[in-house]
């Protein structure tokens, strides 16, 4: 506690550390496992007949999906949060090693990837959606877990016990004592839009006929999406300037929400 009422954040960002700014972080290992925890599921789901993708399939599926969210995420970040900055500085699109991946490009880019493998491997549009919603909770999960450890994104201003003092809220030299505590609000968005979010799709497509309507369960995941993502949003201080009054995490998943109703009456339209 460090003399203190409330835990102080002090984990390093580097799960192991070579030298200098040099070293295999923990963000990095947040993509990689949920990379490795898609495949896995993929591969099961395959298995169990619920995924017309073949093992060799996976592979070159999960490649594009891979590079959709790395690229869709990295590019949502500089136009919807850091354009005015990244344009200062070209260069610093590419340091993806300090953060900087916006959840809602992220999206884009899995559905352009999405559009890739569907057309590559002749499946429908709406079953690879409903395949790959079952994939990405634990990838944003993990994700917010790296948030916390990277002591980013962090919570409003809170006396809740289990709040936390995150030092880099502060300007640089700042006494501990003088920092007030925060909603660890990246571990909320880790159980919101990861954890509930698993359970959800996870329950949907086995233990129901969800896929009998192909592209429902890809309506339900966005809205749901936008919902707790809205719910976490009200402990998270603001990183950029609202739009309409609203953070521009409620306000992007505005669009996914929207997005979500089409796939659900695109869906039902064709079953009907």
């Amino acid at each position: 506690m460090n003399g203190v009422e409330y835990y102080v954040h002090d984990i390093d960002r580097f799960a192991i550390h070579f030298w200098g700014n040099v070293g295999i972080r923990w963000y990095g290992l947040s993509y990689a496992a949920g990379f490795g925890v898609a495949l896995l599921l993929l591969h099961l789901l395959y298995k169990k007949g619920k995924s017309p993708l073949t093992p060799s399939q996976q592979s070159g599926a999960m490649l594009a999906l891979a590079f959709g969210v790395l690229v869709g995420a990295r590019v949502g970040h500089v136009l919807l949060y850091d354009l005015k900055d990244t344009l200062a500085d070209p260069l610093s699109f590419f340091a993806i090693w300090k953060g900087g991946m916006a959840s809602h490009g992220g999206f884009v880019g899995v559905m352009i990837a999405g559009w890739w493998v569907s057309r590559t491997y002749g499946i429908s549009p709406g079953r690879l959606g409903d395949i790959l919603t079952t994939l990405a909770p634990p990838g944003l999960m993990f994700g917010r877990l790296a948030n916390f450890i990277n002591g980013e994104l962090w919570g409003t201003v809170t006396n809740v016990p289990w709040a936390v003092i995150f030092p880099q809220s502060a300007p640089p030299g700042t006494p501990i004592a003088a920092i007030p505590p925060r909603h660890p609000s990246q571990l909320y968005e880790a159980a919101l839009e990861g954890l509930a979010l698993i359970l959800y799709t996870q329950w949907r497509i086995w233990r129901t006929d969800v896929q009998k309507n192909p592209g429902q369960l890809s309506g339900e995941f966005l809205i749901l999406y936008a919902i707790v993502r809205t719910i976490g949003e009200q402990f998270r201080e603001y990183d950029s300037p609202p739009i309409l009054g609203l953070s521009r995490g409620i306000f992007y998943s505005l669009f996914l929400a929207a997005l979500g109703v089409v796939f659900i009456w695109r869906s039902r339209r064709k079953t009907a």
